[in-house]
């Protein structure tokens, strides 16, 4: 079901990658999932309980934000954003003992929310607000999208994707006649691409190229094009290697669109090797320090998650291609040798 609501106010302050989040998520994929014999198809959530729990993420993101301590907001996400929240939250706290000198309190604002019907456990829904950290319709005004998941009866709502996108290309979900939503099942043929494959596929093109299944932008060719120009550096070589996350509370989702296709989010891990030739220092980074583990003598290993938001189209569409619309990548560990 969507909802519009307004929740505070709009401010202006800083990017909407702020600090805490460098921003994939979900489970076992969409469709009807069976647990516990429950084979009813339920509404994930009312509205209300909707809007509590984006409220509590919240809270304790500011708190996490405000003190840079990660185990402020460790209870309210999981998945890509709890991975990249949490190694960055950690080194920002060596880094700042004192906490954040430049905390922004997080509002939302002229939130939105997709709930859809499904039988059993996990349950998710999606929100869709105005991080107001920018100008409302002009050519850099975004919207965050967060999805949801609550693992069974006993646990609390988490966010396990946090994406950043142009508002103007933020999708109209596919709606039932009582407002809900749908989520498609992982090997759907509806789609040009599977939601189970999206992160194998993303990690083939990342490393070949190969398919060329994505349009041209700055999470897909860009973000090749930056890394081949980082290749070699005086002294210094550098290898990437890309790997699906796929499994648990990083399996892809996607959510049905009006025009056939689907809004997905799935996740992958990137390893960055950095070799250097006898006598040359290989520089580390204020912010990899803390997370390092090791003594860098002549390589280092940094591994990061990223998360994507991705518009696939419908099954048949020729030579459509699927759109990167955001991608939340953050540190999560570094290896010295």
């Amino acid at each position: 079901m969507v909802r519009r609501i307004r929740v505070g106010r709009r401010r202006a302050g800083r990017g909407a990658t702020g600090t805490g989040i460098a921003v994939v998520l979900a489970l076992t994929a969409g469709g009807c999932v069976t647990v516990h014999g429950e084979r009813e198809l339920v509404p994930n959530a009312t509205e209300a309980e909707a809007a509590e729990a984006l409220k509590e993420f919240v809270a304790a993101f500011n708190a996490a934000d405000k003190a840079y301590d990660p185990t402020l907001d460790a209870g309210h996400i999981t998945g890509a954003l709890g991975a990249v929240n949490q190694a960055g939250m950690k080194s920002r706290g060596v880094t700042f003992p004192d906490g954040n000198p430049r905390h922004v309190p997080l509002e939302l604002s002229d939130v939105s929310y997709a709930i859809p019907k499904k039988a059993g456990w996990p349950r998710y829904f999606l929100a869709d607000a105005d991080p107001g950290r920018d100008q409302d319709g002009g050519p850099g005004d975004e919207r965050w999208l967060l999805v949801f998941l609550r693992g069974g009866p006993a646990d609390v709502w988490k966010v396990n994707y946090l994406n950043v996108v142009p508002a103007a290309r933020v999708p109209k979900l596919k709606k039932d006649s009582d407002g809900f939503v749908e989520i498609l099942p992982a090997t759907t043929e509806k789609l040009a691409a599977r939601p189970a494959e999206l992160p194998k596929t993303y990690s083939s093109f990342m490393q070949s190229g190969t398919p060329p299944v994505f349009t041209d932008g700055p999470h897909s060719s860009g973000w090749r094009d930056a890394r081949r120009r980082t290749t070699n550096s005086p002294g210094i070589s550098t290898q990437w290697i890309d790997q699906p996350l796929d499994t648990g509370d990083f399996a892809p989702l996607a959510f049905a669109t009006e025009n056939g296709g689907a809004l997905a989010f799935f996740t992958i891990r990137t390893y960055e090797r950095q070799t250097s030739a006898a006598g040359v220092r290989i520089p580390v980074h204020p912010d990899v320090k803390p997370l390092l583990t090791g003594v860098v003598k002549n390589s280092v290993t940094k591994e990061r998650v990223s998360a994507q938001a991705t518009l696939v189209p419908a099954a048949g569409g020729g030579a459509a291609k699927l759109e990167i619309l955001g991608r939340l990548v953050g540190l999560t560990t570094a290896k010295g040798a």
